[in-house]
């Protein structure tokens, strides 16, 4: 690493192109692991060639990957999930022709080291640990290195190993959006909510239980019953066993609720809001809408209509019974990673990991999420630190 980043300040002080490797190959390609079209599994592919991520803005990073994670959002993009909005988002004015994606590197979380800075980066440096989640629209962690911009990068917490680290930005980001920016809550006025969390035994789950038990919430989950024992352990007060009957007639027998969090969708919106509090500004927040679904199959423009008209029309319907409905989205932030880094080293909040593969398994990896019935996060390892 020394040798490394010794080249690096060479060549930004002779004036000469940047690179990170005393090898020209190695500061032109890298592995990775990619797919050039959508499909099963069977598309994942590795390769030695990988083009090396370039910084593009003053604002950018380079990262070294240590250990990537692996999210739910990775199999449903492998199958082309998204494909139309984030082509748009990536190519907002359509110059490059379709396709234009691939070859795609997939994974959303990233625990690594800065090795190198935009010009208008102050708050990192090279050799900083770090960690982030990586936005749908751009190459992701399966890869030796992944640019990003800053703002979506956070000092990795001091007392996490960079496998466990990168088990949480994605969930971390995606909870936080849920249920700060969308359901209101925060470390100040959660003392006492009652909180139910619909699938907690996921990545989004086991962390949205830690973190709002670490700010005074009442927190209900719903699980099967082999994952009792994690939840608990996590923090949960009431567990619901969703495999030993009608999940929500024993729902129904508790105490209503300020906010619910639904991690399944499907049928549970029929009958969730009824578990709200009445006119007390209850919110029911969902991570699985058909936003991306109507804009594949639409178009962006009546995607985005048919999107709207959908939402308005269930908030509208339920906001007369007292309740709030909303859609929760996964929100990439540097600075609410920061917060949940504070919350880590504090001892507030642990990673889950449910498994851990070498890159070399990255097929496997995937098979295992594709599965379901998560309890926590599969973690690859990218770099070792003895490799570093």
């Amino acid at each position: 690493v020394i040798h490394e980043l010794s080249v690096v300040i060479c060549s930004l002080n002779d004036g000469s192109l940047r690179t990170l490797s005393t090898s020209a190959r190695r500061s032109t390609v890298m592995q990775a692991w990619v797919i050039d079209k959508y499909g099963n599994n069977s598309v994942l592919r590795y390769t030695k060639n990988a083009s090396f991520p370039i910084i593009h803005y003053p604002n950018e990073v380079i990262v070294k990957v240590n250990a990537a994670g692996l999210n739910p959002l990775d199999i449903n993009m492998r199958g082309g999930y998204g494909a139309a909005t984030l082509a748009m988002k990536r190519d907002p004015l359509s110059i490059n022709k379709a396709g234009s994606e691939f070859p795609l590197i997939l994974g959303r979380d990233v625990s690594g080291v800065i090795m190198e800075c935009g010009l208008d980066v102050s708050y990192f440096k090279p050799g900083d640990e770090v960690w982030a989640a990586i936005p749908p629209w751009k190459q992701g962690s399966l890869a030796e290195f992944v640019v990003l911009s800053a703002n979506e990068v956070s000092h990795k917490p001091k007392s996490l190993s960079h496998v466990d680290a990168a088990s949480l930005p994605y969930v971390a980001a995606t909870a936080w959006s849920a249920l700060v920016n969308t359901g209101g809550l925060n470390k100040d006025n959660s003392a006492k909510k009652r909180v139910l969390i619909l699938g907690g035994s996921g990545g989004v789950g086991t962390f949205a239980i830690q973190m709002l038990k670490s700010w005074g919430a009442h927190v209900t989950v719903t699980c099967s019953q082999n994952a009792e024992h994690l939840v608990r352990g996590l923090g949960a007060d009431d567990v619901v066993d969703y495999t030993a009957g009608p999940v929500e007639r024993k729902l129904h027998t508790l105490e209503k609720f300020d906010v619910i969090l639904d991690n399944i969708g499907g049928e549970t919106e029929h009958w969730a809001l009824s578990l709200l509090k009445p006119w007390c500004g209850a919110k029911y927040v969902t991570l699985v809408t058909p936003f991306l679904r109507n804009t594949d199959q639409l178009g962006l423009a009546d995607g985005m209509m048919q999107t709207a008209v959908t939402v308005a029309t269930k908030a509208l319907k339920h906001i007369t019974k007292g309740v709030h409905y909303r859609w929760g989205f996964f929100a990439p932030s540097g600075p609410a990673l920061d917060d949940v880094s504070e919350m880590v080293d504090a001892g507030k909040i642990r990673a889950v990991v449910e498994e851990q593969f070498s890159f070399a398994q990255v097929p496997k990896a995937f098979e295992k999420v594709e599965k379901g019935h998560a309890r926590g996060k599969i973690v690859v390892t990218v770099t070792t630190e003895q490799e570093e």
